[in-house]
């Protein structure tokens, strides 16, 4: 795809004085040129279908408090879902909640290849080095955080959850942050909702975190508390305490199994 000033990846906050890796891969709702908007008019192009509205600003203010090195997308997920395996079907949706996506209806398999190299490619290597790095600066494990927005309704349905902690198979952190959350009793809280590993969202934990041995989560937040940036800059504040306590939570245990 020719140059429009895009990039597929981008890097924030500075290595080695956290143990938290932070990744928001659908930051952007940014469609290059190129592709002529994906023949989407406005409202789909600036839809949740596009991005996670939100979710870059919830993100960065967690960058900047927790000393967390972030790596956000830089395209919309309509390109090229960066949460999703090459060989899923919806990498490159033909169609995304109510909308009907012509600039990916008759995509070829180069086409899918090139957007896989362009888009896939750079953002899960540079997610690698940034875990790489932290793991070689600090003595402590590391842990991924990936951050995520969902809408209050869907297909006509209300979502009561307000935050949900998200895993694959390792629920060690999701857990401990899930536990923090109903203890403080500010937010509807839930594991695996509004999303599971069933619905193929975990896909960044399972690569970046599960495979190497890391603890992880996924959180997805309800867009309608992070509409503003003050509002998503609030909720990074409470997610940073939040994950504060469950690191801790997650240290005690692992000490008191190394001398138990």
């Amino acid at each position: 795809m020719p140059d429009d000033n895009w990039s597929p990846v981008g890097v924030r906050g500075v290595f080695g004085r956290s143990p938290i890796v932070l990744a928001c891969e659908h930051a952007s709702r940014h469609i290059p040129v190129e592709l002529n908007n994906l023949g989407l008019d406005e409202a789909a192009r600036i839809s949740h279908a596009a991005w996670d509205p939100g979710a870059l600003h919830v993100a960065e203010k967690l960058c900047d408090l927790l000393k967390a090195p972030l790596i956000f997308g830089g395209v919309s997920r309509l390109v090229y879902d960066c949460n999703r395996p090459p060989e899923a079907s919806d990498c490159v949706p033909a169609r995304s909640e109510i909308f009907e996506i012509p600039g990916n209806a008759a995509l070829t398999d180069q086409e899918k290849d090139r957007r896989f190299a362009l888009v896939h490619e750079p953002f899960h290597t540079t997610l690698a080095n940034a875990i790489t790095q932290q793991q070689r600066a600090l003595a402590e494990p590391i842990v991924l955080v990936t951050v995520h927005s969902f809408t209050p309704v869907y297909h006509g349905e209300r979502r009561s959850v307000e935050i949900g902690y998200l895993y694959d198979t390792r629920s060690d952190l999701s857990e401990a942050a899930c536990t923090t959350e109903q203890t403080k009793g500010q937010y509807s809280a839930a594991l695996n909702e509004p999303y599971g590993p069933g619905d193929g969202v975990t896909y960044t934990l399972r690569k970046h975190a599960e495979a190497n041995g890391l603890s992880s989560t996924m959180i997805e937040i309800r867009n309608d508390l992070i509409l503003t940036q003050e509002a998503a800059h609030s909720m990074a504040s409470h997610l940073a305490g939040v994950l504060r306590t469950a690191l801790a939570s997650l240290s005690r245990s692992q000490e008191g199994r190394s001398t138990s």
